[in-house]
Formats: structure tokens, C-alpha cells, sequence
């Protein structure tokens, strides 16, 4: 009977230790996305109102800024 060799390992996985691990969390991401999404509907409905796009833009950072912390509080971290 002939014998079966082991295959190689692929060069590319054995060097490899531990995945990496993200850049930004998924909680970030999420918090940072929803607080942009407020900034902008905040932003869009004050252009919407005849403000002037200074006001527009000065309303959504305004919005948006202070809800990270809020949001940061709200939106529970599972692991």
C-alpha cells in the first residue's frame, strides 16, 4: 500500500498568529454613523426652513456633536 503524506501547510497561514483586530469597533461605528445621520436631518431641515447654509451647516455640527455622548451611553455594548 502507498502512504498518504500530510499536506503542507499553506506558507501564507502558518506565519500568521492572531487575526488583526479592528480598526474602529462596531459600537464606534455605529454611534459615529447614527450621530452623522442626526447631524445631517438636522442640517437639511434647517436649510430646508430658508436659513442660510452657514446656519444649515453650524445647526448639524451643533447636532450632531453633542449626540456622540448621548448615543455613546444609549447604544449598549455587547461582547
Amino acid at each position: 500500500m502507498t502512504q498518504m503524506t500530510p499536506p503542507l501547510a499553506n506558507p501564507d497561514t502558518a506565519n500568521s498568529s492572531a487575526p488583526e483586530p479592528p480598526f474602529v469597533s462596531l459600537h464606534t461605528a455605529v454611534v459615529l454613523l447614527t450621530a452623522l445621520v442626526i447631524g445631517l436631518v438636522i442640517g437639511g431641515l434647517t436649510a430646508l426652513a430658508d436659513a442660510p447654509i452657514a446656519v444649515a451647516v453650524l445647526a448639524g455640527l451643533t447636532g450632531a456633536g453633542p449626540s456622540v455622548p448621548a448615543l455613546r451611553s444609549l447604544i449598549d455594548r455587547h461582547r
